[in-house]
């Protein structure tokens, strides 16, 4: 996975970059200015994260495409996007561009990550109640309020429910 630090940058911060946070305003004007670059290079955003709990912080965008990404695809994408966002100057602070694939047991945050997901096996945290609880199995739906996953009980295929509200964590699960 290249990572490429960033030069310092002039100039105040839109970002609110002082605290080591980028605003979800600034990462999405980020995401942006990225995607024609990751189109150019034949891939897609799967997602984009900011850490400012490293020195300096880390931009980390995660890409696929079918057949999965390679090195060859992280340093292309890298190359491209870091002459967009120096050309843009989107962050005015030290940071460190890092570009890969989001791995095979990929968290899954938006919907539409979800909807990628139809019909993988998946692992979901829930509340349920007082307690948190895990299933994991086939994601059979994905609805505008929750995502519906095939489980079994002693080889009983039963479903569960699991409102966007009441998840705590989703992913996909490698299945052996």
């Amino acid at each position: 996975m290249p990572q490429h630090p960033r030069p310092p940058r002039n100039g105040p911060d839109p970002f609110h970059h002082s605290h080591l946070t980028l605003s979800n305003d600034a990462l999405a004007r980020i995401t942006e200015l990225v995607l024609p670059s990751l189109a150019e290079c034949g891939v897609e955003l799967y997602g984009a994260e900011w850490d400012g709990r490293n020195t300096p912080p880390t931009l980390r965008l995660l890409i696929e495409k079918p057949g999965g990404v390679n090195l060859e695809d992280c340093a292309q994408v890298s190359h491209a996007v870091g002459a967009v966002l120096d050309a843009h100057d989107p962050i005015s602070s030290d940071y460190t561009l890092e570009v890969s694939s989001p791995g095979a047991e990929r968290p899954l945050h938006e919907r539409e990550q979800w909807l990628r997901a139809l019909g993988s096996r998946v692992n979901v945290r829930f509340r349920s109640g007082e307690a948190d609880t895990v299933v994991e199995g086939r994601l059979l739906a994905v609805h505008d309020d929750g995502v519906e996953v095939e489980i079994r009980a002693r080889r009983t295929p039963s479903s569960v429910y699991v409102a966007f509200a009441d998840l705590l964590a989703g992913r996909l699960a490698v299945e052996i």
